[in-house]
């Protein structure tokens, strides 16, 4: 297994929409396990397969407690098909855009449908953090990150924050 780096904002990576994933390989199965490697390594509860450079349909995320036994899942072309009206609000973080948190609101529940390493495809209802984690994570696949949810007053500040950063760095 092997720990990929990370892609950080401005880049423009993070804006693409992801391909969908054809076959279920070994080669896609290796990826989950250095996508979840990565996870672990940064630390995060979720990684978008963008987020490492990969324009693919693909997201691991695991939302067990440091004192709990680890849950590591992986879902590819994960589709949202319901959404609860209610609403819930979370404070968020991205590994791509490190040290920089907001409050988001979005569905308490959802239900995904999603192809698993086993080939098969799957659908399920999560709430609470779960539907949080998966919703920010497919949002990725998107292009869509959890500043597009705060002002735009805000959202400038952090893009320009990172900007400046990203250019002291290739300087």
């Amino acid at each position: 297994m092997t720990i990929k780096p990370l892609i950080i904002l401005p880049d423009p990576l993070l804006r693409e929409v992801s391909r969908p994933i054809e076959t279920v390989d070994d080669t896609v199965r290796r990826f989950a396990d250095d996508m979840l490697e990565t996870m672990y390594d940064a630390p995060g509860i979720g990684l978008a397969a963008i987020q490492v450079g990969e324009p693919i349909r693909m997201l691991v995320l695991d939302i067990s407690k440091e004192d709990e036994e680890k849950a590591p899942r992986v879902f590819l072309n994960p589709e949202i098909v319901a959404s609860a009206d209610e609403r819930s609000v979370y404070e968020e973080g991205c590994l791509s855009i490190p040290d920089y948190y907001a409050e988001v609101e979005r569905p308490a529940g959802v239900t995904v449908r999603y192809l698993g390493l086993d080939g098969k495809m799957h659908e399920e209802a999560a709430e609470g953090l779960y539907a949080t984690c998966l919703q920010h994570e497919i949002d990725h696949l998107n292009g869509v990150l959890f500043i597009d949810y705060i002002s735009k007053l805000k959202r400038d500040m952090v893009i320009k924050k990172f900007t400046k950063l990203a250019r002291m760095k290739s300087a």
